[in-house]
């Protein structure tokens, strides 16, 4: 079974990673296996993000890589929190700090402004130089709620309304996530367009 690195230590991001991608019949292993410090994020949009992680994931393993950069867009906010969405209140991954700013910020805005999506971009590479990196993005819909629902998930997934389910996207199932989320979809496309 051919390993791939994951250009992450996102405990969710691989749980989801390895169930979107069992059908490859592939071994996803989170870049905190082999000890390697995180990539510098410096670029301004989730395209060059992932493409600067699984760059660098390919270069200190010497395997293939897959990276994600993936955030929410909130459209009353211009686009925030967006490339920054897991240190939105400051320090990474910290959800309950990230969530709390949002609903500040989301206080009072009417339901109709309270539009947002969630964007996710994918890379693939084979190599650190690989020079046609596969790129797959996709978009998920939906609005934020004036108070967290749900237990499911993580990230802002307890804010996130999807219409199409009358509930949080905190509140589906895994399956029933990973058909409907920006991240799924972006790795059923990935599926679809790999070549190991």
């Amino acid at each position: 079974m051919q390993k791939i690195v994951l250009a992450s230590g996102n405990q969710g991001k691989l749980k989801e990673m390895n169930q979107l991608l069992a059908e490859l019949n592939v071994e996803i292993v989170p870049q905190s296996d082999f000890d390697i410090p995180e990539a510098i994020e410096d670029g301004l949009s989730f395209v060059e993000n992932s493409i600067i992680k699984a760059r660098h994931a390919a270069k200190l393993t010497g395997l293939p890589a897959i990276a994600d950069d993936s955030g929410l867009a909130v459209d009353f906010l211009k686009g925030q929190p967006g490339i920054y969405s897991s240190r939105f209140a400051g320090e990474a991954g910290n959800d309950a700090a990230n969530n709390a700013k949002l609903l500040e910020l989301m206080e009072n805005v009417p339901a109709a402004e309270r539009t947002a999506r969630f964007h996710c971009c994918v890379v693939f590479m084979r190599h650190e130089n690989d020079p046609m990196p596969l790129v797959c993005q996709a978009a998920w819909e939906g609005k934020i709620l004036p108070e967290a629902c749900g237990e499911n998930g993580f990230g802002y997934d307890p804010l996130f309304f999807v219409a199409s389910e009358n509930c949080a996207s905190a509140q589906l199932s895994k399956e029933r996530k990973n058909q409907l989320s920006h991240r799924g979809l972006a790795l059923k496309e990935l599926v679809s367009r790999i070549k190991l």
